[in-house]
C-alpha cells in the first residue's frame, strides 16, 4: 500500500526567535494572522493530527484542520533545558551543550536524547504505513527524526535539515521504503 505524510511544522514561537528551548508556549500572535492570509487549503487526508502542545494546537486551528491529538507527535523534553536560551544552556554547561550536539544518545539535560525522539518519531511513522493520506501538525525536531528514519540516514544528520516554522515536509512509502519528496517547503 502507498501513503502519504504530509508534516506542517507549528508556527513561529518567542522561544524559537530566541533560540530558546521551549516551554508550552503560544504561537506568536501575529503569525496567527499571517496564517489567515496564506488562504491555504489543506489536502484532502484520510487522517489529521497534531501534538499536544499548544503551538501545535493553535497552528492546527489557525489552518482550519481539525486534528486529533497525538502524544508521539510531541516535542522533545529537553528536560532542565526547558525555557532557557541556548547561550545560557552553552555559560551554565558547554560540555552538556557539546555532548547534545554531537552524541545523539546524549541526553545531558535530563530529557529525551536525539536518539529516542527519532526511535519514538519512527515508531510512530511505521504505524501511518497503510493510511492513504495523514497531516501532521508538530515539531521542526519530530519531523527532522522522521526524515532520518524514514531515510535510514545516520542519526547525527538530525542536525543537518532546516525545517522552518509553518512549512511543509512531504513523506511517501510507497509499499516497500518511504522517499521525501519535499522538506521545509512553504505553505
Amino acid at each position: 500500500m502507498t501513503a502519504r505524510l504530509t508534516f506542517i511544522a507549528h508556527a513561529a514561537t518567542e522561544a524559537q526567535r530566541q533560540a530558546a528551548f521551549p516551554l508550552d508556549e503560544p504561537v506568536v500572535e501575529r503569525e496567527i494572522a499571517k496564517i489567515a492570509t496564506l488562504n491555504w487549503t489543506a489536502p484532502r487526508a484520510n487522517r489529521v493530527q497534531s501534538g499536544p502542545e499548544l503551538r501545535t494546537r493553535q497552528t492546527s486551528h489557525a489552518l482550519k484542520l481539525n486534528a486529533a491529538i497525538s502524544d508521539e507527535l510531541r516535542d522533545c523534553d529537553y528536560g532542565a533545558w526547558n525555557g532557557l536560551t541556548m547561550d545560557e544552556v552553552q555559560l551554565e554547561n558547554p560540555d552538556g551543550m557539546v555532548a547534545w550536539l554531537t552524541d545523539p544518545a546524549a541526553a545531558p539535560h535530563g530529557g529525551e536524547s536525539i536518539a529516542s525522539l527519532i526511535k519514538r518519531t519512527g515508531s510512530w511513522l511505521e504505524e501511518q504505513r497503510d493510511v492513504a493520506h495523514i497531516i501532521a501538525v508538530t515539531h521542526p525536531a519530530v519531523i527532522r527524526g522522521a526524515i532520518v528514519h524514514a531515510l535510514q540516514l545516520p542519526l547525527m544528520t538530525f542536525w543537518r535539515f532546516d525545517v522552518a516554522p509553518l512549512s511543509l515536509t512531504d513523506l511517501r512509502f510507497n509499499g516497500r521504503v518511504w522517499s521525501v519528496r519535499c522538506v521545509g517547503c512553504p505553505l
